[in-house]
């Protein structure tokens, strides 16, 4: 079986895109992460792949610590209600297994079904740190470059501060 970073790590040279890749034993939760990462520096995230119930499509980038309300967060993303994604779906939108869910894999979406919301301390923040559709590796991009290689596929972020979201009282 071919790495499936191969295709990413060539398309990020052809757009002068540079990234620095460890390996490392795989990962599969934040906590797996924390855990392991030592001092690798810059933002790490958590990344949920969300079905509204209309069939739209999302995945979510946040930081790490930053707390999604998951009965709240349709709001902010302006649809119907929200469920996880099955597996199935996953690998066929995104060609990637839960525990490699990263918005490199946004590479893999040929229909352009998905929908991207980005924390905004991550659009905001400097080194930014996703596994590369695998997770047995983390490669370190400038958040400039992660929203010039989300907009060279054609994507348009939706930037969301997940922060202010906690201040939202608003009912459900």
């Amino acid at each position: 079986m071919s790495d499936p970073s191969t295709l990413l790590f060539e398309y990020l040279e052809k757009l002068e895109i540079e990234t620095t890749t460890h390996s490392h034993e795989p990962l599969f939760t934040v906590e797996d992460s924390q855990n392991l990462r030592g001092d690798l520096p810059g933002l790490h995230s958590k990344n949920l792949f969300v079905k509204d119930k209309k069939d739209a499509l999302w995945l979510v980038v946040a930081e790490e610590n930053t707390q999604i309300r998951m009965n709240h967060l349709h709001k902010r993303l302006g649809s119907a209600r929200l469920s996880f994604g099955k597996p199935e779906l996953l690998v066929e939108t995104l060609g990637v297994t839960p525990g490699s869910v990263t918005p490199f894999a946004l590479i893999n979406d040929q229909d352009r079904v998905v929908n991207l919301a980005l924390d905004a301390k991550l659009a905001n923040g400097d080194k930014l740190n996703f596994h590369p559709l695998r997770n047995d590796r983390t490669t370190t991009i400038q958040s400039m470059d992660l929203l010039r290689f989300v907009s060279s596929l054609g994507y348009d972020a939706k930037i969301i501060d997940f922060e202010n979201e906690l201040d939202d009282q608003s009912p459900s």
